[in-house]
């Protein structure tokens, strides 16, 4: 697992506060949710960039794990953080709206689709996977794709990635700790009831 890097999602409240604190303990990505608009969206960026003239990012010398003694405020430091993957979670009205001026904000590494959050800010919960919802993600997708900008597709097991292989997609998350817990639990709890009641 040398090479495995992590990820953390922070939503809207407190996320300066949360992402900060997890590039020090470690993350090497920070999956920014609930933006609605490109200013909103320079914000998240300014997070994690390093606090120097030409970054103009918010992020100064802090003593965490990431910054053992001696190694904060150095070049390496401020390199560190210029290499913090930063994604978007585009799930809003707002930002798909917006999308072209939001992927011109530079510093965005990659963008992740929610249907989920989008359906329901457009007034149709639970409708993500509906055809009409699965249109704009296509749009979104391909506008990433032309603009240079990595997408990232969420699915739940190795089969569903051939729809976004064929549109160009190289990224995945694959279900969540949620989901995996879930099923294992049922799964597994369903057969051990059987188990108990059978004998």
């Amino acid at each position: 697992l040398h090479d495995l890097s992590t990820m953390i999602k922070v939503d809207q409240e407190s996320r300066g506060y949360i992402a900060q604190r997890a590039i020090g303990s470690g993350f090497q990505s920070v999956l920014f949710s609930d933006c609605g608009s490109a200013e909103e969206v320079r914000q998240c960026v300014r997070i994690v960039r390093p606090d120097t003239p030409e970054d103009g990012g918010s992020y100064g010398v802090a003593t965490r794990r990431f910054s053992y003694m001696g190694y904060g405020g150095s070049p390496d430091y401020v390199q560190a953080l210029r290499d913090i993957v930063v994604v978007l979670m585009i799930e809003k009205k707002g930002a798909v709206e917006s999308l072209d001026e939001i992927l011109e904000v530079s510093g965005i590494d990659m963008v992740q689709w929610g249907p989920s959050d989008y359906s329901m800010s457009v007034g149709k919960a639970g409708q993500g996977s509906s055809p009409e919802i699965k249109a704009v993600e296509k749009r979104v997708i391909e506008s990433c794709l032309a603009a240079g900008v990595q997408p990232r597709a969420e699915i739940n097991s190795p089969d569903g990635a051939k729809y976004y292989l064929d549109m160009g997609v190289r990224h995945f998350c694959m279900a969540t700790d949620i989901n995996i817990l879930h099923g294992w639990w049922k799964t597994n709890g369903e057969q051990l009831r059987r188990a108990v009641e059978g004998s």
